[in-house]
């Protein structure tokens, strides 16, 4: 495994790099994590594939932004990771990241083979609610620091039957990674997202995953992505909260890479 620093949209993009042959799996994470999120799949998938998982811009090892970012941006950036590599890639987003991953499909769709989207939802611009209790996330860690938000936040993103390791790893995570005012950029991205009426429009082959007891995004909102992607097959993923790829990694690469094989006919 290898960590290298990547220009992407003139912003120092940190990325994680492991696997060094198959097709380009690229993994875009929550808005309060970053790549360390992808470990499992990162130990596990690049047997099979390249996979790369970035900090997005403002996250933990990635440069500030010089300027606010819209999901457009933050898309932008994530094409030019895939751009560089000179090849179109199977794009895994998680939560926000999984919004990132279905505007890249849109946006740029000559670069994304295929989709993974896990715990995800169209935006939070689809209830004011919704888009406010987003923006109010920003002022909290503004008020907090990353230490009490991600103390706070850390345990909601894991099921109440998850292990104490991998609660602490959700926290260290998130108080190593979220900052200002790259956060504030995410959460305003995301409130002013409702990407319902775009969906339609995503052609790549989509694999929707939900941990059954996720609380933060929830299945409704998964259900929403599958039922309006064409091409699309919906997962719900047992014993596992909001972060599904880190509470349940094995059945979670499991079936990543049985959509990795249909998608890239990846041999046995």
């Amino acid at each position: 495994m290898s960590s290298r620093q990547t220009a992407g949209e003139g912003t120092g993009v940190h990325v994680t790099e492991a696997g060094d042959q198959g097709p380009l799996l690229l993994c875009l994470h929550g808005i309060g994590s970053s790549s360390a999120a992808f470990a499992p799949q990162l130990a596990e998938l690049s047997a099979h594939v390249r996979v790369v998982a970035w900090d997005a811009p403002g996250y933990a090892r990635s440069a500030d932004p010089q300027h606010p970012l819209t999901l457009d941006d933050f898309a932008d950036a994530a094409a030019a990771l895939v751009r560089a590599r000179g090849t179109a890639a199977h794009i895994f987003g998680v939560s926000w990241g999984g919004v990132i991953a279905l505007r890249l499909a849109t946006r740029h769709p000559e670069l994304v083979a295929s989709l993974i989207v896990a715990d995800s939802s169209p935006g939070s611009g689809t209830d004011e609610a919704k888009a406010a209790a987003m923006r109010a996330r920003a002022e909290e860690l503004a008020e907090q620091g990353p230490r009490a938000f991600a103390e706070q936040r850390g345990p909601r993103l894991v099921s109440p039957g998850a292990p104490d390791d991998l609660v602490r790893r959700v926290v260290e995570t998130m108080a190593a990674s979220v900052r200002l005012p790259g956060y504030r950029y995410a959460a305003e991205s995301m409130a002013r997202t409702d990407l319902r009426a775009e969906l339609a429009a995503v052609t790549a082959p989509t694999l929707v995953l939900c941990g059954d007891q996720d609380t933060v995004t929830g299945v409704e909102a998964s259900q929403t992505l599958a039922g309006a992607v064409h091409k699309s097959a919906y997962v719900i993923v047992k014993d596992a909260g909001h972060l599904a790829h880190q509470e349940q990694p094995g059945h979670v690469n499991a079936w990543v890479l049985s959509h990795l094989r249909i998608t890239a006919a990846i041999p046995e």
